[in-house]
């Protein structure tokens, strides 16, 4: 794996692969480090979709709203390095903040509120224009042919997909499935910190979002009734909710009636300090 810390670098070495070995398929996994299996899982996802596997690590300060702590989100270069040698990428763009912000980012890419302003954005203001704007800048740098994000972020994979159809990328967007642990928990770098109390907890997340889902496979059309539902469970095993909604998956709007075509349920919520969020498909 080759690493690269400049624009002008990670630009010429895809370059001088192509003047080698002629076109080649890039396909592109954008990280901000401290890696789980879930990531891995994309860059090994990755290698399937193309022939030259680029990824990157960057921490985003847009994407930090005031009072989130930028400077404490673990950087832990050394062992994601490892993980990406073993998993078989080709080339890893690791920019300092200096580098990719050689001045402040005044241009930026705004999503449309109804994609951005709810569940996450409401709770975050600003964050998926932070995440739009340097992804957007990353697409620039890296030129890829396609780019993995993960599902366990259902919301940043609707705002980031709808970015690329809308402004006409020529850039293949894949899902990853949510990568879970072995008692259902989905893979998130805050996992790591849960108490062990917490940890034994947290699994009761995605247990709630399935009963919704197997309530709604099997007849259930109350969603309020649902939802409140989840949330009282939660509440009563000590957790904080945020939101238990069901959605389109198309735009994340409340459903309306049958034609609306397949369903998420979503989740976020306190366990602890620790936030943790969820989806599952219906």
């Amino acid at each position: 794996m080759k690493i690269h810390n400049t624009v002008a670098g990670i630009r010429e070495a895809l370059r001088s692969d192509r003047a080698a070995s002629g076109p080649k398929r890039i396909v592109f996994v954008p990280t901000m480090g401290n890696l789980h299996d879930g990531h891995i899982q994309l860059v090994r996802d990755a290698r399937k979709h193309g022939d030259t596997v680029v990824a990157s690590i960057f921490v985003n300060r847009l994407q930090f709203l005031p009072g989130e702590d930028f400077q404490k989100y673990p950087r832990t270069f050394e062992a994601d390095c490892a993980l990406l040698i073993e998993a078989g990428v080709d080339h890893l763009f690791a920019p300092s903040e200096d580098e990719l912000y050689p001045q402040p980012q005044r241009y930026v890419v705004e999503p449309p509120a109804e994609h951005a302003d709810i569940l996450e954005g409401a709770i975050r203001p600003g964050h998926f224009r932070g995440v739009a704007t340097v992804v957007m800048k990353l697409f620039h740098i890296v030129r890829p042919h396609a780019a993995l994000f993960g599902k366990k972020d259902f919301q940043q994979f609707l705002v980031l997909s709808s970015m690329v159809r809308e402004l006409a990328e020529p850039i293949e967007v894949i899902p990853g499935e949510t990568v879970r642990a072995p008692d259902g928990l989905a893979l998130s770098s805050r996992n790591g910190y849960l108490t062990p109390a917490e940890r034994a907890e947290a699994p009761r997340l995605h247990r709630e979002l399935s009963a919704i889902v197997s309530a709604v496979r099997a007849g259930e059309r109350d969603w309020a009734k649902l939802e409140q539902k989840a949330i009282a469970e939660l509440k009563s095993h000590g957790w904080a909710p945020d939101y238990v909604v069901i959605r389109r998956c198309s735009d994340l709007q409340p459903p309306t009636g049958p034609d609306d075509g397949p369903l998420v349920v979503l989740a976020a919520a306190r366990l602890g300090a620790p936030r943790l969020i969820d989806n599952i498909e219906i």
